[in-house]
């Protein structure tokens, strides 16, 4: 069904969710650290990586930013132990798209793991969306670009998501919750406001003018954020 490449150095962990994954049809990589994992990621260009964020050889959050940093859109979930509110907000300040805490059910796991590969394998993706247009800014949901005057601006998956979701509205307004159901495809986090308010900072980051400032991603006070064109 998918190609997920999982980089966990913990064995016993790594079999258990090699084994479930493979169960529910998945061709799965294992890689033992974060050199293994960086070579695998170029190489075999998997549909999902499952990233864990204690590594021996690296922070999971180093690689996380490396792949992103080259380019690199496939989705990534990432495992952490820590359970601290900073080190998933810095997870999410890098480009993942997703977390589970240490321990977690499978079955939570594989929820997380089936949301992100929806999005993967949507049936004609976004390719029905117009090519949308603010200030310097285009955006094209059918090939996942976004240029600036031209020049092609990288953005995370999540980013490119919570942006596409934006302008789906048309200038109305998107609350956190709705935006953390839309683009996370779920209810309930312990700091889904924080959630969407990093994602919205680093868009405002890589799109505005002036992110200070910003003339297109606005804050509408006690209700959530509204894309102006």
């Amino acid at each position: 069904m998918a190609h997920i490449l999982l980089i966990e150095d913990n064995e016993d962990l790594a079999f258990g969710l090699r084994a479930t994954l493979e169960f529910e049809g998945h061709r799965v990589e294992v890689a033992p650290d974060g050199a293994t994992g960086t070579r695998l990621m170029r190489e075999s260009e998997p549909d999902l990586i499952v990233l864990d964020l204690m590594l021996p050889d690296t922070d999971g959050l180093t690689l996380l930013a490396q792949l992103r940093n080259e380019g690199g859109r496939v989705p990534v979930l990432i495992l952490t132990a820590r359970g601290e509110e900073g080190d998933v907000l810095m997870g999410f300040d890098r480009g993942a798209d997703d977390y589970v805490t240490k321990p977690f059910s499978t079955a939570e796991l594989m929820a997380r793991v089936r949301a992100l590969l929806r999005r993967v394998h949507a049936p004609g993706g976004e390719g029905h969306l117009p090519v949308w247009r603010f200030g310097e800014i285009e955006v094209n949901p059918a090939s996942g670009t976004v240029l600036r005057d031209g020049e092609p601006i990288t953005l995370a998956p999540k980013e490119f998501d919570l942006l596409v979701a934006l302008l789906r509205r048309n200038g109305a307004v998107a609350s956190r919750t709705e935006l953390l159901r839309e683009v996370w495809e779920y209810a309930n986090a312990r700091i889904e406001t924080r959630t969407v308010d990093v994602h919205v900072a680093e868009l405002r980051r890589k799109l505005e003018v002036d992110p200070a400032r910003p003339v297109h991603i606005l804050t509408v006070r006690k209700k959530g954020y509204r894309l102006r064109r």
